[in-house]
């Protein structure tokens, strides 16, 4: 009788072993599928945010009015870089993602914004750019710099001085950022 109980005890435990590693499989196929989706939706959200930001930027130096004028905008950058090339008198958002944003290798516009997806090895590299170069002569901190703002958990706040029309008839914006 007691042999019995003892094989039973030990049956129990041996169930509930292999239940809880199944358990654990299963767990593990859903996640290895649902990741990567997660992971692309993250990316799209992050790109979707990056265009707005990229919009606003431009709407804030296309409306700065006269000489003098000094606007702060609050860019928040969660994952990729903004360059402000000066050289080039523009504004470029990049980033690495999984996703997919518009059809590799050919720009497409958004507004303003010129958007570019490239296919990289196990990557896509995806730009968002804003060409000024006709209009404006940008500076960062009165230099021809090139920038980049690199992503971070609190908020940039950007700063753009509108500081009237130079030598070439381009309107000069002096950026800083704190």
């Amino acid at each position: 009788m007691r042999r019995l109980r003892f094989k039973k005890r030990g049956q129990v435990w041996i169930e509930t072993v292999i239940y809880t590693l199944i358990a654990f499989v299963m767990i593990g196929l859903v996640l290895s599928f649902a990741r990567p989706k997660i992971e692309e939706l993250q990316d799209q959200a992050i790109l979707q945010q990056s265009t707005e930001m990229m919009k606003q930027i431009d709407t804030t130096i296309l409306t700065m009015g006269a000489a003098g004028n000094q606007r702060i905008l609050e860019i928040g950058i969660k994952e990729g870089n903004l360059r402000i090339d000066c050289d080039d008198d523009q504004m470029i958002f990049e980033l690495e993602s999984q996703s997919i944003y518009s059809e590799p290798g050919k720009e497409i516009t958004d507004g303003n914004i010129v958007i570019l997806t490239e296919k990289r090895s196990g990557y896509n590299l995806v730009s968002l750019r804003r060409n000024y170069s006709e209009r404006y002569n940008l500076k960062f901190e009165g230099k021809e710099e090139v920038k980049i703002i690199s992503k971070a958990s609190t908020s940039y706040k950007l700063t753009i001085l509108n500081e009237g029309e130079g030598t070439d008839d381009r309107i000069i914006m002096n950026m800083s950022v704190s």
